[in-house]
């Protein structure tokens, strides 16, 4: 009888486990089957979401040219190890899947998707105030100030974390809610771009995960191929973890002036002399054009008053076309009364 109520107590236990796996799997379905299930292995398997909505949100391009892309899962990752798991996991596969890393959604041309694949959301590793990321200020006598930072951060954060030093990166782009690693796996172009070069051109060395799942830092004289294929590399030689950004002294005050324009020719020889001057000349210069069915009340526009939006718009319903030269000078106390010229 000992035995039977022995024998009776395992099955009830062996029942039980096949009945909890049964679930979990029910709850991961549907499951594409390029992926195969023995994923689920994996210490990331309660990391990996195949909801609809996370799916969906997955398959939407930024430029809108290529769409409903969809990935199997996606992987949201608190630390930087569950990616080179799922990343080893692929290259070990006789046939790997993709592997695409997400930003902020800014990335066009399918960039950050992965057909039946994996998209990692790296706004995650932020979110779980992972070691590995974040905003690191730093000097070194030859570097002079640099920053530490995680591909996950946004611009706007690192703004916001170097210029309680004093400091900021010397090359933005116009919009600074997108990522580092984001920027960097593209160019990174403003307005500085003139005088400082893109943002790919300001780092001094980055942590990359390989496409066989290797943690590698890499600079201009360390695994040097490494590091300028990934630098604007469009995300296909690796996936950037931490990148040591270039840092200034940040400009206390800002002259910034926008100059319209009716003739094209006109507009590009002034911009061609302000940029070829180097010697105490502007620190940014940049033109945008400006169409009749362009919104005068965009990001762009936000610092007309009304009445000149009035005159703008006037304008444009004369022109059809017209060219925007924006130009910005630093400066401080000290030169605050010259600064004019």
């Amino acid at each position: 009888m000992a035995k039977f109520f022995l024998s009776y107590g395992y099955n009830i236990i062996i029942f039980f486990i096949i009945t909890h796996l049964m679930s979990i799997l029910g709850k991961l379905k549907p499951w594409n089957p390029s992926i195969p299930y023995e994923i689920l292995s994996l210490n990331i398997s309660s990391k990996l979401s195949t909801n609809s909505h996370a799916i969906k949100e997955s398959s939407k391009d930024f430029g809108k040219i290529i769409q409903e892309i969809l990935p199997a899962a996606v992987l949201y990752p608190s630390c930087v190890n569950d990616i080179i798991d799922l990343i080893q996991f692929s290259y070990d596969l006789s046939v790997p899947f993709h592997v695409a890393a997400k930003g902020h959604g800014h990335s066009i041309r399918g960039q950050a998707m992965a057909k039946n694949g994996v998209i990692v959301e790296m706004s995650s590793l932020n979110n779980n105030n992972n070691e590995n990321c974040g905003v690191r200020v730093s000097w070194d006598s030859d570097l002079g100030f640099y920053a530490d930072v995680g591909g996950e951060q946004l611009w706007i954060d690192v703004l916001h974390n170097t210029l309680e030093y004093g400091l900021a990166p010397v090359s933005w782009t116009d919009y600074l809610y997108l990522t580092v690693g984001g920027t960097l796996s593209n160019a990174g172009i403003s307005g500085q771009t003139f005088r400082y070069g893109p943002q790919i051109s300001n780092v001094h060395e980055m942590d990359v995960i390989t496409g066989k799942g290797e943690l590698m830092t890499c600079s201009k004289d360390m695994n040097s191929e490494l590091f300028f294929g990934v630098l604007g590399g469009l995300g296909q030689f690796g996936i950037i973890t931490r990148a040591r950004i270039v840092l200034d002294k940040a400009p206390t005050r800002v002259k910034w002036v926008r100059m319209l324009y009716d003739d094209f020719s006109k507009f590009t020889k002034d911009q061609e002399h302000l940029i070829s001057i180097h010697n105490n000349g502007l620190d940014y210069v940049e033109g945008s054009l400006m169409m009749e069915q362009s919104s005068l009340n965009n990001w762009r526009s936000s610092f007309y008053s009304p009445s000149n939006q009035t005159k703008i718009a006037s304008l444009l319903s004369k022109n059809k076309i017209m060219y925007c030269l924006e130009i910005v000078k630093y400066y401080d106390d000290q030169n605050a009364n010259t600064i004019d010229k």
